[in-house]
């Protein structure tokens, strides 16, 4: 470890430089000195320091002002203060102002040691810390919502735009279209990311069970209670809480929901100790909300306070134009899990897909390719590997549709990215000839 440590020694004593840097030489690490502040600050601009030992009495600019300076350039480095006993208070000062630690002179050198190996094990965990959180903001960055169709865009423009902000979001749409992978990117791109998000399906719990199951229970609250339940909203604290199938929920439930909600404070069931939490609260549903509302069932005043700002999902057959997308993630997917050879799809299976209804949305897109996989054989899946109800049913007519021009457009143009611009390998994908595809490459205008 001490290999990869840098340490820069900064005292107007020569003696105190040549000793340290021989100390510090022989423990291993990579070490320079500088007699006063400006050459610190020459030093610092040249190079990187992971750890400064720095000298609060010198002549001209002093270790105090040294120190702001170089927070100024760079806010990482591990400052550890050398002070004389008349200079403790500076010291400690200097603590406040940000410095890992200080040091009285005359040194012991083990102690000194001890501390520098302290000091670059915080640098460590802090170097993990930042780079297990960069990891985080990778993979917030990689979710699988695929698409590139303009309906989906407008979704992911909306996603960017409500994720920094604590309201409440209620996202709307048909079954299967992916509304938890949308709460979960809002999370993902929101400031509670390195938090939980907590989901719940609130549509398939009854009342009792969904009301131990958000508050949690105390032991002996109910029969088989026998010990004490976080619920999720503790679980969620400081992250994010999604509540699918929020329209199904009971009266009782809305009601203990609304008082949750405005006043960040609950009970567990039986018992009496008041929990405070702080979540950002997301919604799902495939109901009429403003129609229940009208009914009755579900209460107005709860809709009003989740009904923030509201995205909604369009189906599938609504952008067809990236079921091209969606299916070769499919393949990448279950070819991987399922350890198999398959990596495309022919140009009369993929037809098939872009035909299809699709009721079941994204979900049912990705079950038949999931079937497909697991029947079909290298190297591509075959029409007569898909269900047989896709090439049973018409498609729906509709006025937002993209046409089969921009369908065939944008699959070509994946398909060449997939292939590295290769003409024939692409030919072959696409099963036509290699003047048939220069030719679209040309009608389309398609660019590399």
């Amino acid at each position: 470890m001490n290999q990869a440590i840098s340490l820069l020694v900064v005292d107007d004593e020569e003696s105190v430089r040549n000793s340290l840097y021989n100390w510090f030489r022989e423990d291993g690490y990579e070490v320079g000195t500088a007699k006063d502040a400006y050459e610190a600050l020459q030093q610092i601009e040249k190079a990187h320091w992971d750890i400064m030992l720095l000298d609060i009495k010198m002549p001209g600019m002093d270790g105090l002002e040294l120190q702001r300076r170089v927070r100024e350039v760079n806010k990482e480095i591990v400052i550890i203060i050398m002070t004389a006993y008349a200079s403790v208070d500076t010291a400690v000062q200097s603590l406040k102002e940000g410095s890992y630690d200080y040091v009285v002179k005359p040194f012991n050198p083990d102690d000194l040691s001890h501390l520098i190996r302290n000091a670059a094990e915080h640098l460590s965990l802090k170097n993990e810390n930042l780079q297990l959180r960069q990891d985080i903001s990778h993979l917030a960055g990689m979710e699988e919502i695929i698409g590139d169709s303009p309906q989906m865009k407008r979704v992911m423009e909306l996603v960017r735009t409500v994720a920094t902000s604590d309201s409440t979001v209620v996202i709307r749409g048909e079954s299967g279209t992916g509304k938890e992978l949308i709460a979960r990117a809002i999370h993902c791109h929101s400031p509670r990311r390195y938090f939980p998000v907590v989901p719940v399906n609130c549509g398939a719990l009854a009342e009792s069970l969904l009301e131990s199951e958000l508050f949690g229970h105390e032991k002996g609250a109910f029969t088989g209670a026998q010990s004490r339940r976080k619920g999720k909203f503790e679980m969620a604290d400081r992250g994010t809480l999604f509540l699918d199938e929020i329209g199904n929920v009971s009266q009782k439930m809305q009601m203990e929901l609304l008082r949750v909600l405005e006043s960040k404070q609950f009970t567990r069931v039986g018992g009496n100790q008041t929990i405070h939490v702080d979540i950002r609260l997301i919604c799902a549903t495939n109901k009429n909300l403003e129609k229940a509302v009208e009914e009755g069932t579900f209460r107005e005043d709860l809709y009003y306070r989740i009904n923030v700002f509201t995205i909604i999902l369009p189906p599938l057959r609504e952008r067809r134009s990236d079921i091209p997308l969606l299916a070769q993630h499919f393949i990448n997917k279950y070819a991987k899990i399922m350890n198999k050879e398959i990596k495309e799809i022919s140009p009369q299976a993929m037809d098939l897909l872009i035909r299809h209804h699709w009721p079941g949305n994204v979900r049912e897109l990705e079950n038949a390719v999931e079937r497909a996989m697991v029947v079909g054989k290298p190297p591509y899946l075959r029409p007569q590997d898909l269900p047989f109800q896709l090439s049973s049913e018409p498609v729906e007519e509709s006025a937002e549709m993209d046409s089969l021009a921009e369908i065939e457009k944008r699959h070509i143009r994946h398909v060449l990215e997939r292939s590295g611009w290769n003409i024939s390998k692409a030919a072959v994908t696409l099963g036509i000839d290699r003047v048939t595809l220069y030719n679209k490459i040309k009608k389309y205008q398609l660019r590399k």
